[in-house]
């Protein structure tokens, strides 16, 4: 009977360290994410030009799209890359993405569901971009069936908004994509990755929210202070480059004090995955060392238990 007894805890045991291990938790509000919202619409879909079927087929799995019926689907083009960025007309396009308005206040999502597949872009960049070209109130779900930079991505968003009657201003479009062609490419460089360079301008755009600046030289300052604070090292040209960026966001007079509020959130979803990763030691090992731990742990109360 004590056998049976500490076989039962066992399981019980393991049982419920799985789950916890395995299972995230949701807020239960009662929602169906299957029904449709009557106000903001169903979601948009708009898969790259060069999918071949079975790609496509691929994306669609990918995406969570199992009725066609209750989402609306697009095919973004290079004519669209063309007419929307001013980009390469013949650009071969796979990235896709899933677009669901949010109610206002609701913020930005952005969850990359092929992450292998997208090399170059991260989710924050694609946040940050997006909030430059004015999308905000989202969630967006990016998918390849093969491996890319992720850049396209953009481009079917921006179509999604424009055939939802939601155009987006043009001129801010480019300069998202030019923002996204300046991090990825600043990402590559020695002493630098991602979320360095997603935080660097992260901080930026907080803090033109807050000083307002009136010139070119202020925005210099800004992008200075704020290399300094992250103990950020720019080569002259790269540190031009950024500030060339940012005078054309003032230029366009972009509101980034309405957004502060996502960028607030994007600041902390930058230093969690940062800290999640742990930049200041191997990702893998940290992993390892848990696992490890972990079954020691399970191993030393089995043997507690039928010693």
């Amino acid at each position: 009977m004590k056998r049976f007894i500490k076989l039962t805890a066992v399981f019980v045991l393991i049982i419920g360290l799985a789950a916890g291990i395995s299972t995230p938790v949701f807020a239960a509000d009662g929602n169906n994410s299957d029904s449709i919202n009557e106000k903001l619409g169903v979601p948009i879909v708009v898969y790259g030009g060069t999918l071949s079927d079975a790609q496509k087929k691929e994306v669609r799995e990918s995406l969570g799209v199992t009725d066609s019926e209750a989402v609306e689907e697009y095919t973004v083009t290079g004519q669209d890359v063309a007419k929307y960025i001013n980009g390469d007309s013949t650009a071969r396009l796979f990235s896709s993405a899933k677009i669901t308005r949010e109610e206002k206040g609701s913020g930005l999502v952005i969850n990359i569901v092929t992450a292998d597949n997208i090399t170059e872009v991260t989710t924050e960049m694609y946040a940050n971009a997006l909030l430059t070209a004015g999308v905000e109130d989202a969630t967006v779900e990016v998918a390849s069936p093969v491996k890319v930079s992720g850049h396209s991505a953009l481009t079917g968003i921006y179509k999604a908004y424009d055939a939802q009657g939601v155009p987006l201003d043009k001129e801010r479009m480019e300069l998202a994509d030019e923002e996204l062609g300046v991090v990825t490419d600043l990402a590559k460089k020695e002493g630098l990755n991602q979320e360095k360079v997603s935080g660097l301008i992260t901080e930026i755009k907080k803090a033109i929210a807050e000083q307002d600046p009136a010139t070119k030289e202020e925005v210099e300052q800004i992008v200075q202070d704020q290399l300094s604070k992250l103990d950020i090292s720019l080569s002259e040209a790269d540190r031009q480059m950024l500030t060339d960026l940012f005078e054309k966001m003032r230029d366009l007079n972009i509101d980034f004090d309405k957004v502060k509020n996502q960028l607030e959130d994007l600041t902390s979803a930058i230093k969690n995955k940062a800290d999640e990763l742990g930049l200041d030691a191997g990702f893998w090992e940290k992993a390892g060392n848990f696992f490890k731990e972990f079954f020691q742990l399970i191993g030393n109360f089995l043997q507690g238990l039928f010693n």
